[in-house]
């Protein structure tokens, strides 16, 4: 089984994630999220891969980490069929209940598969191999990302964990290969660091040179 040290981040962050998504109003499932061109529904089905990739053991050494597992990519411009896969099929489910339902179901099964996950297992996903533990503490990022891609324009909705926030900018500075400035909250280095939103005069000026490097988009 993985260890607490291994799983502990990857869990919090999950588990906040789906209990903000229990709590999202039938109709704020059509509001618009933090992701460009995603609604809040289509955020709710962005889960399977975690349960696949657990499952994909890999028979070569590892090429990746949990930083190197990003790659950073241009921005999305809506013409790869590929980005319109996951909106097609939220709106499938049109029903509210049947998302959260798709959510709870798959999620629940992820996070097991978490939980019984070797750490040190080689798993193979986006033509990459790194090890289980690797996987899930990029995970981190991910759902802390997506948790306040969820709540943009749901002020009322709960926030993400403070320590996820905190390990998500550490994951994110790595990537950058260069600390935000102690002047950005944890919320505001990775809302601005990935080009959710543009950063304040301030802002920039606290980021000196990394300014010029931002957005990082993660693919």
């Amino acid at each position: 089984m993985a260890s607490d040290v291994v799983t502990g981040g990857f869990s919090r962050s999950w588990s906040a994630l789906l209990a903000a998504v229990a709590e999202v109003a039938d109709e704020d499932f059509d509001q618009p999220s933090g992701c460009r061109g995603w609604l809040v529904r289509d955020l709710v089905v962005d889960a399977q891969d975690v349960l696949v990739t657990l499952v994909t053991p890999a028979d070569s050494g590892a090429t990746a980490d949990a930083t190197t597992y990003w790659d950073l990519v241009e921005e999305p411009t809506g013409d790869d069929p590929l980005d319109a896969l996951i909106p097609r099929l939220a709106a499938a489910y049109g029903d509210p209940a049947l998302l959260k339902f798709h959510l709870d179901d798959v999620g629940s099964a992820a996070g097991r598969a978490a939980e019984l996950a070797d750490p040190a297992a080689l798993v193979s996903t986006k033509d990459k191999v790194l090890t289980a533990g690797d996987y899930l503490a990029a995970y981190v990022l991910e759902w802390t990302l997506h948790h306040l891609d969820l709540i943009a324009h749901l002020p009322s909705a709960p926030r993400p964990p403070a320590e996820t926030l905190a390990a998500a900018r550490t994951a994110l500075e790595r990537i950058a290969g260069a600390p935000f400035s102690g002047e950005l909250s944890d919320t505001d280095a990775l809302l601005a660091g990935t080009g959710r939103r543009a950063p304040t005069a301030d802002e920039a000026a606290a980021l000196g040179g990394l300014t010029g490097r931002l957005p990082l988009i993660l693919g």
